[in-house]
């Protein structure tokens, strides 16, 4: 008794072009490699900061980055202060003293 399917080929589905290599699959890593990456982040992290605190900076770099850090921590306290009620009632004033110009066409029927 003579199927329709005798004629089909089995087995798995071939790509076109060439060789069908197997794929190769990954081997996952050791937690030794990564206490080795670790390791070497952290000699490496040491390494640069050694390197930076060798240089000698002047005495305007100095002053100017004490300034840059007061300012910096000036702007964060401000921002902290604000809670997310007055962000967002300030920016609704914000908003509201804009013109007509800047509000979002209505698109559509209606």
């Amino acid at each position: 008794m003579s199927s329709a399917y005798d004629h089909v080929k089995k087995g798995s589905l071939k790509f076109k072009g060439g060789d069908s290599t197997p794929i190769k699959k990954k081997k996952k890593k050791s937690s030794k490699s990564k206490e080795k990456m670790e390791r070497a982040l952290r000699e490496e992290q040491s390494k640069l900061k050694q390197v930076y605190q060798d240089v000698e900076k002047t005495e305007a770099e100095r002053k100017f980055e004490e300034i840059k850090r007061q300012r910096q921590m000036e702007r964060v306290s401000k921002a902290a202060n604000k809670s997310h009620k007055d962000r967002v009632q300030e920016f609704n004033q914000k908003l509201e003293q804009l013109s007509e110009h800047h509000d979002i066409p209505k698109v559509g029927p209606g």
